[in-house]
């Protein structure tokens, strides 16, 4: 081999070891990728020279066992025997609903998430085609949202060059109130009424703006069950109108009450309470929507229990042990809201028991869920014995089998960030197979929609 041949291989080689270096600096402290390296015992690192390689044009080559220990970090593809649909993954969080229409055989193309915390733990755990997959962090910045001066045009324009071709639109996006306060300026300009103009300034907005522009042929949208009572019902109703003048069906609209599909309850499939509204869409035109219901979701034949999330009790580090302080506090915060009639106070959760939903404050204190380690209320607070009870925290792993990222005794999640953020990140995600059941309802309709979509297309031209 020439001279020329071999710093041609020496500079695609460095190429390939600069791109996987900054991968996983992406999602692990520094710290982390240097143990990883120095375990291998090729070279010496340091967290200096690390971050002096990371996003510089210095050339680096790494050893075999080098490079294999930082893909060993990355996520592997779902699948590589080919996809039957594209999605993209908007307010994604950790990609709690993403999972389940990657079972079902749809493939992410895009993804949105602003929290830089998640984002490490989303590609931590979740594939990216490095030749079919864009990920972006300010949604509003591919639907020129933020700025009133865009026109609808010039807004449609952008969002169909930057955001690719799917078939399905994925969003759990936060819950905001509508303002008419637009409505003046919007008369003035000459511009159009509808959604363009009651949903603007919240994130929904983008949302409606996407499928406007992209018109994908279904969507599933998730909230909490709150959405439908916020603003007096208000908000519910915009969203509703707005989705019903892009051309969309939604399943179960006109059910409302304690029966109503829309909103389920996790509790049918993991070990937690924990109640979202889910809304499922399909174009109007594509005529596949009938007869669709969340009534038809098929719940598993067994669910795990809470003791089956949980890690034997020798191998939980003390720290997630209440302290006697805090414990107190929240002791006394109970006693006293139980004698004036209320419900407040902590959950004390046992093996058998379904535990109260996980909220992103967890890390707070912990109280909505405490794991019961034998705490006698009979045997008084300053009991010696009672004392060693004390109930504790889950722990991060914990929280990703209670949320279905894991089964029971599984640690294949991996949670790369401190556990505050991992606590407010499994706080604010979804019950994976809350989701899976959902996708795995709407794959046929999903399939039978892109099916006419060709069919029309080829006519058209």
């Amino acid at each position: 081999m020439d001279s020329v041949q071999e710093k041609k291989q020496f500079a695609d080689q460095s190429q390939k070891d600069s791109l996987l270096i900054n991968q996983v600096a992406e999602i692990y402290d520094p710290k982390f990728i240097v143990e990883k390296l120095q375990a291998c015992g090729d070279e010496t690192w340091s967290r200096e020279r690390l971050k002096k390689l990371v996003k510089s044009d210095e050339a680096v080559q790494l050893s075999e066992s080098e490079a294999r220990a930082l893909q060993e970090l990355l996520p592997k593809p779902f699948r590589t025997d080919g996809h039957e649909f594209r999605f993209i993954d908007l307010f994604a969080g950790i990609g709690g609903i993403r999972r389940g229409f990657e079972e079902i055989g749809g493939k992410c193309v895009f993804t949105s998430e602003w929290n830089k915390y998640a984002v490490r733990t989303y590609k931590a755990n979740h594939y990216s085609d490095p030749d079919d997959h864009v990920f972006n962090e300010d949604i509003r910045e591919v639907t020129l949202s933020g700025d009133p001066d865009v026109d609808e045009e010039t807004a449609y324009s952008h969002i169909d060059e930057h955001v690719p071709d799917h078939d399905v639109l994925l969003a759990g996006f936060p819950c905001q109130p509508f303002s008419l306060a637009g409505v003046s300026k919007k008369n003035s300009l000459g511009r159009k009424h509808g959604f363009e103009c009651d949903t603007q300034g919240t994130l929904f907005f983008d949302v409606a703006r996407i499928l406007k522009a992209k018109r994908p042929a279904a969507f599933l949208l998730e909230n909490v069950k709150n959405l439908k009572s916020h603003d007096k019902g208000k908000t519910f109703k915009v969203i509703l109108e707005t989705l019903d003048e892009l051309g969309y069906e939604v399943a179960d609209v006109n059910f409302n009450g304690s029966l109503d599909p829309k909103v389920i309850d996790a509790r049918h499939f993991v070990p937690q309470h924990r109640e979202r509204i889910v809304l499922v869409g399909f174009r109007r035109d594509l005529d596949v929507h009938d007869g669709f219901t969340l009534k038809d979701i098929e719940l598993p034949d067994s669910v795990p229990t809470f003791g089956d999330i949980l890690e034997p009790a020798d191998e939980v580090d003390d720290k997630y042990i209440l302290t006697p302080k805090l414990w107190k506090y929240l002791f006394d915060y109970a006693a006293k809201h139980r004698e004036k009639g209320n419900g407040f106070g902590f959950g004390l959760t046992g093996p058998n028991d379904v535990a109260r939903t996980l909220s992103a404050r967890y890390h707070k204190d912990g109280s909505e869920i405490l794991v019961d380690r034998g705490w006698d209320m009979d045997a008084g607070f300053e009991d010696i014995i009672n004392q060693g009870n004390r109930p504790r925290r889950l722990t991060p792993k914990e929280c990703a089998r209670l949320m279905g990222f894991d089964g029971p005794n599984e640690s294949n999640f991996k949670v790369p960030v401190s556990d505050t953020q991992a606590y407010r990140q499994f706080g604010n995600s979804v019950a994976v197979p809350v989701f899976r059941a959902v996708a795995k309802l709407m794959r046929p309709r999903i399939l039978q929609a892109i099916q006419k979509q060709q069919k029309k297309n080829t006519k058209a031209v």
